[in-house]
């Protein structure tokens, strides 16, 4: 086949240390791979002017993208490919800077810090045996600029909270602060693992350590919202913030060493009073409390809280605690996302979206709905009846396998002892049964447990293989007509503020692998899909925006309820809150409880004009009149149940 010597040129201001990249369709370009990226070279001539020359087929079509970020040398370096240097060989060569080897076969490792989301990306179809092209300005394709931040690629980001959800986060013992109120900051540094001095080799490891990647690509944050504003990812003023009751701060930090980072918050006297030192460089500094970051996978935990020591600044004395909430986020593990697309923050504007609620509907409300819930016979009857989406929830089993079910438990029925006639319904976590396990139950619904009606109870033996519960998520992908889009509901515990727990289960799976199962299997099995994920728990929301670049997510919020008891977390307790997270976290948008809705209608016009899409749950969508309502107000979609039964009406409110 015959090629063409192509030079990109395109214009873009970077920070220390960063470049700029292409990625394309074609193996020259990396066929959207990340790590296989053409790195461009500033110009000498025009400093913001970044180039690059790549050789591609000739008259071929090849799509392609832009993006910012930090191209890591692989984590072994070595003099010939095969044998770790010294300490003594390396300083040298990190003083001198100069180009050592690096091994072969071991794949860069690339942040992607911002690169370009138009659906139509760049294209170039040369035909002479040379071309330039010049690109213009980063980000900006047909007159169009289209950036996103990028996702975990090969970097962990670890999120320090303070937040009054329970108290205020911030307690103090010594009298003489009692009254004060405090500014905090936190500051991180990095640290390397001692080297034993009778030992002259490196570790490929702690090599990587010394040179300067620590430095160029560890990052802190904060971010700081409330039910009436947001401040998104900015740096801290030198005295830090001070905090509020119904106020969510949050710090973020970007690593690629999450085991070896140093976090200490510092205090500052708020109102700069008495006990202020005359003459410090920062007045009003009390004390410090200190965590290490591998404490977090030494406890095995990615998300909980740690209480830390307010140490005096002058002496060893405890002036008080703090207590931080911590969330670690891990790359996707086993999975590699490619740049050929992304739908994180694109919506096609339309009329509203009609979404079948566990597609055709709850077998468990008072309109009884002849075909079970969440089962692919469900869903195909909901598609056939013009739901352009279908909802459902999807958790694990006990052996990881992606199943759907909308509770955390299951009710089953055990036959009693010495009665063969009667059946008594037990309710069990899904979680603690396998997959094959659950293929052989048969269920009553928890509803007909707190009733005493086992009326509910199906016959699961008599129903064919589409009617049967607990559908692994690969057979709804394989059963289900592609153009059906998906609404996946993240299914994961909460804690109401009476301290009780969804499901009464206190304990989960550990979000990082819970997460890594469920997107892998989307992202392997979505091919043209629609999908829309949604969670309750902002957490999850945050952890599926930053492990994957391709789907979008809405954050589900009841909102203030008269019909469910208010959660605990303040992210969650108000539509106003969950628009201001969902702007912070740059999100698609909300899934708002239709109870706060009604009753606050110019929620819709204010999240859309703040760049959200907006969809709406609960059982008043069911009513014929409150849908139209909310139509008529813009609504972006509406999740529902019975649809097969609403196309006449559906039909003549949108004709």
């Amino acid at each position: 086949m015959e090629t063409t010597q192509v030079t990109l040129a395109v214009r873009g201001e970077t920070s220390p240390g960063e470049v700029i990249a292409v990625v394309g369709s074609c193996e020259a370009l990396g066929s959207w791979s990340h790590q296989k990226a053409v790195t461009l070279y500033p110009d000498g001539n025009e400093g913001n002017t970044w180039t690059a020359t790549i050789t591609v087929p000739k008259g071929v079509v090849s799509k392609y993208r832009y993006f910012k970020g930090f191209i890591l040398e692989p984590k072994l370096i070595s003099r010939n490919g095969e044998n770790p240097l010294t300490l003594k060989e390396f300083q040298p060569m990190v003083a001198d800077c100069p180009s050592w080897r690096l091994s072969a076969g071991d794949p860069c490792q690339v942040i992607v810090n911002v690169w370009e989301t138009h659906q139509q990306p760049r294209t170039m179809s040369p035909t002479g045996p040379h071309q330039t092209i010049d690109d213009g300005q980063f980000g900006t394709h047909n007159g169009v600029n289209c950036v996103d931040s990028g996702w975990l690629t090969c970097q962990t980001e670890i999120r320090l909270r303070l937040h009054f959800s329970k108290k205020s986060p911030v307690s103090i013992t010594k009298k003489k602060f009692k009254k004060s109120r405090f500014r905090i900051k936190l500051t991180l540094e990095g640290f390397e693992e001692e080297i034993d001095e009778d030992e002259d080799e490196l570790s490929p490891t702690c090599l990587h350590r010394m040179t300067t990647t620590l430095e160029k690509t560890t990052t802190l944050g904060i971010s700081m919202i409330s039910a009436n504003s947001y401040k998104s990812r900015h740096s801290q003023p030198e005295c830090g913030y001070g905090l509020g009751p119904s106020q969510w701060t949050e710090y973020s930090i970007h690593t690629m060493y999450p085991d070896n980072l140093e976090l200490t918050f510092e205090f500052f006297e708020e109102d700069m009073s008495e006990h202020v030192v005359q003459g410090d460089a920062h007045p009003g500094y009390v004390g410090t409390a200190c965590l290490l970051s591998s404490s977090f996978s030494e406890n095995g935990m990615d998300i909980g809280v740690a209480t830390l020591p307010i140490m005096a600044r002058n002496s060893r004395q405890t002036i008080g605690k703090v207590r931080v909430d911590y969330l670690v986020i891990r790359p996707i593990q086993a999975f590699q996302c490619d740049m050929s697309s992304s739908f994180t923050k694109y919506w096609k504007k339309r009329s509203t979206l009609h979404v079948g609620h566990r597609g055709a509907g709850s077998t468990h409300t008072a309109k009884h709905q002849r075909i079970r819930e969440n089962t692919i016979a469900s869903f195909k009857s909901a598609a056939m009846h013009g739901a352009a989406y279908v909802e459902f929830d999807v958790h694990l089993s006990k052996d990881a396998v992606p199943i759907v079910y909308h509770d955390l438990t299951c009710c089953i029925s055990t036959k009693k002892k010495h009665d063969k006639t009667s059946l008594e319904p037990v309710e069990v976590p899904v979680k603690d049964l396998t997959f094959d396990q659950l293929q052989l139950l048969k269920l009553v619904h928890a509803t007909a447990v707190k009733e005493n009606d086992h009326k509910d109870l199906l016959d699961d033996e008599d129903e064919v293989d589409e009617h049967q519960p607990f559908p692994s998520l690969s057979q709804i992908f394989q059963a289900i007509p592609e153009h059906v889009g998906f609404n996946i509901e993240l299914k994961w515990i909460c804690q109401m503020k009476d301290g009780s727990w969804d499901g009464n289960l206190s304990s989960y799976f550990n979000m990082n692998k819970y997460l890594d199962i469920i997107l892998s299997c989307v992202l392997q099995k979505g091919g043209k899909r629609r999908i829309v994920f949604s969670c309750f728990d902002p957490d999850i929301c945050t952890m599926v925006r930053q492990k994957q670049n391709k789907y979008p997510i809405l954050f589900l919020t009841q909102g203030i309820s008269e019909k469910y008891p208010d959660m605990l977390d303040i992210r969650c307790q108000s539509t106003q809150i969950a628009i201001s997270f969902a702007q912070s976290e740059n999100i698609l948008g909300i899934s708002a409880h239709a109870e706060e809705l009604l009753k606050n209608l110019s929620y819709i016009g204010d999240a859309q004009s703040k760049g959200l899409v907006v969809f709406s749950w609960g059982d008043d969508n069911n009513e014929h009149e409150i849908r139209k309502k909310l139509r008529e107000q813009g609504i972006d979609g509406l999740i529902y149940d019975r649809t097969q039964m609403q196309g006449t009406d559906k039909d003549a409110d949108e004709g």
